[in-house]
C-alpha cells in the first residue's frame, strides 16, 4: 500500500507542476486515469478468463482461508489503499503546484 501512495503521490506531484493553478484538481485528474486504466484492466481480464492466465499451470500453494474473511480482508485493503492513493495524488499535486507559486514570487 505505500508503494501505490507514493506512486500516487508522484504522479499527483508531477499533474501539479504542470498545471498552473489547481494542482489538487489535476492530483485527483492523475488519481482517476489510474483507477479506469485499472478497471479496464479488470475488465480486460474477466473477458479473456483463464485463456490467458499463465499462473494457472504452476502448482503454487494454497492458503487455507475461508472466502468469507478473504472477501472481508479484501474489501477492507480495497478501501484503505483507494483512500490513501487519493490522498496521496491529491497532496502531490498540491506541493507541485507550489512551485509555480515559488517561481511567480521570484518573478516578481
Amino acid at each position: 500500500m505505500l508503494v501505490l501512495a507514493l506512486a500516487y503521490y508522484a504522479g499527483g506531484y508531477v499533474a501539479g507542476r504542470l498545471s498552473r493553478f489547481d494542482g489538487a484538481r489535476q492530483g485527483l485528474g492523475a488519481w482517476l486515469f489510474g483507477l479506469i486504466v485499472t478497471i479496464l484492466l479488470a475488465v480486460a481480464g474477466a473477458v479473456l478468463g483463464s485463456e490467458y492466465n499463465i499462473l494457472a499451470g504452476l502448482d503454487l500453494p494454497r492458503i487455507p482461508i475461508d472466502e468469507g474473511a478473504l472477501s472481508t480482508g479484501g474489501l477492507v485493503a480495497l478501501a484503505a489503499i483507494l483512500l490513501s492513493t487519493l490522498i496521496a495524488a491529491i497532496l502531490g499535486g498540491k506541493v507541485g503546484q507550489r512551485y509555480h507559486r515559488k517561481v511567480d514570487r521570484a518573478g516578481l
